[in-house]
């Protein structure tokens, strides 16, 4: 989660798109706060944490290209979203990182393991880079709880003895893909993430996890939602529309998804396949795609935050960008383009200043990664990862045209 505590502050390939019922979740209604919290560094450090962990995804992708619902609450911790999660008997709680971008679940950064006696090592060895962060540990095997009764027994979790790029939180609760688990346990090929062993256990009935966040002008508040199972039709104000996962490495290896970019009329990058993932906090282009941005905008590189910064009279001049996924477009109107200013002096900005969400990549289109849509996009569209479908689904909300920023 490529250093996670930089602060950004304040937090698949078908053209194909089904217009799907949302799926209703029934009683009882398990719920997880997951929550934004501060950690305030540069806004510099933020947009190198995410074009470092694009890096990573790159590298590894190529690498490893050769019965109910439930939710839980989070939180928007500036840089990212984190969850309380417990584990082991009784539980000990910890503050986990939402990641669908790794699939390892670990903890000890910060909080150490309570071993009880649902502990069991596996008496494997454990090691995850995630790009300016990683950890390496031992293998165990315990309880964990999600929300008030969402319990999984015998959940692979890797116990930290080292880890860099995490101060601040406990560890990661990875819901990616469970490929990306595949050599970083040295007595297994892979591990069940914990989605698969809802599923496997017969907690939920199909492999499907639901998100929802909102835009917010605090530094720490409880304004998400992570369900198992299906979604949640309460924060849903259209219907879903699926997307099939992409087949272009080393997207493929992700939550990977084909789509074009335009603004103002123009295509600023072409059909293309790259990720979505809760990691990163920015929207991040293809540098190609990204300076067409810049010049469309007028924008220009601030060297307080590392972020685009645009005038009062260029903002009142931005226009939609448009994100179009198997034929139905997502467009982050002009507020959802800009950091939450509230929260300027926070990555290291002026009160009065204007910054853009829009960061560059580092590559040029062509690599098979070309666009990371991270918490920025997040933030305005419900999102489904859908396992047993191989689908991704998004979802207007009643924060897609907010004005909070």
């Amino acid at each position: 989660m490529a250093r996670l505590t930089a602060l950004f502050a304040a937090l698949v390939l078908a053209s194909v798109t089904l217009a799907s019922p949302v799926v209703e979740i029934r009683e009882p209604l398990v719920t997880l706060p997951i929550a934004r919290r501060l950690n305030a560094t540069s806004g510099r450090t933020i947009l190198e944490h995410d074009q470092a962990r694009a890096r990573n995804f790159l590298s590894r992708g190529k690498k490893s290209a050769e019965k109910r619902t439930a939710s839980i609450t989070v939180t928007n911790q500036v840089d990212t979203y984190v969850a309380s999660v417990g584990v082991g008997s009784p539980a000990t709680t910890y503050s986990l990182l939402i990641d669908t971008g790794s699939s390892n679940t670990w903890l000890g950064a910060s909080k150490k393991y309570v071993k009880t006696s649902t502990s069991k090592s596996t008496g494997g060895s454990v090691s995850v880079s995630y790009g300016s962060g990683s950890f390496s540990g031992t293998e165990y095997t315990d309880t964990v709880t999600l929300g008030s009764g969402l319990v999984i027994t015998g959940q692979s979790i890797g116990v930290a003895s080292r880890a860099s790029g995490f101060d601040g939180v406990d560890g990661i609760l990875g819901i990616g893909p469970v490929d990306l688990t595949e050599g970083t346990v040295s007595n297994a090929n892979t591990v069940p993430t914990v989605t698969d062993n809802l599923k496997s256990q017969g907690t939920i009935s199909t492999e499907v996890i639901g998100i929802y966040y909102a835009p917010t002008t605090s530094e720490s508040v409880a304004n998400g939602e992570l369900t198992f199972g299906g979604t949640d039709s309460s924060k849903i104000t259209g219907s879903i529309s699926y997307v099939s996962l992409t087949t272009t490495s080393p997207a493929s290896a992700y939550w990977g998804i084909n789509q074009s970019v335009n603004y103002n009329g123009a295509t600023i990058l072409s059909s293309t396949a790259g990720i979505v993932d809760t990691g990163t906090t920015l929207v991040l282009l293809a540098t190609n795609a990204y300076n067409k941005y810049v010049s469309a905008t007028g924008a220009k590189l601030d060297s307080s935050t590392g972020l685009l910064k645009i005038t009062s009279a260029q903002y009142s001049k931005l226009t939609n960008l448009n994100f179009v996924i198997g034929g139905t477009t997502y467009a982050l109107t002009p507020n959802a383009q800009i950091w939450p200013r509230s929260l300027n002096t926070a990555i290291g900005g002026t009160s009065s200043g204007i910054y853009l969400i829009v960061g560059d990549l580092g590559s040029n289109s062509g690599e098979g990664l070309d666009f990371i849509n991270g918490y920025g996009f997040l933030e305005r569209y419900y999102s489904v990862f859908d396992t047993t479908n191989k689908r991704v689904g998004f979802a207007t909300t009643s924060q897609t045209t907010s004005t909070s920023n």
